[in-house]
């Protein structure tokens, strides 16, 4: 089982790949058999489809930032609430809460991600 080190490691790790807009340091987090479910999936999503959401995401942005609003640690895990700050193309600032349930595998990797937000949070990415 990680310690409670590890996990706030690759929580950092996890965070700051996706501001930085880093896709092979996301992927080289996620065990090969990550799920990932977002709020309006019928189903998980395996590795493959899950790295196709963070292109896009990092691809849709010019920018982001996460705000840290609370941390908590648990065996195995973590809980994320955050406010995840970007630019869309068109220049427009958008604000986005979030919470995440991530599961770590005894390997360090990340083995499950649920998160939460709204989507008519995202509108302004799409268009």
């Amino acid at each position: 089982m990680p310690t409670h080190a590890q996990i706030i490691d690759t929580a950092d790790q996890l965070f700051a790949a996706i501001a930085d807009g880093d896709a092979d340091a996301v992927t080289a987090l996620w065990s090969d058999d990550v799920t990932v479910w977002h709020t309006g999936d019928e189903r998980d999503n395996d590795k493959a489809r899950a790295l196709k959401v963070i292109r896009w995401y990092v691809g849709a942005t010019t920018d982001r930032r996460y705000e840290v609003l609370d941390r908590q640690v648990f065996d195995g895990g973590f809980v994320q609430q955050h406010i995840l700050h970007c630019t869309n193309l068109g220049g427009e600032q958008l604000a986005l809460r979030v919470c995440l349930v991530v599961k770590i595998g005894d390997d360090g990797l990340i083995r499950r991600i649920d998160e939460y937000l709204d989507p008519a949070d995202l509108a302004p990415l799409l268009s």
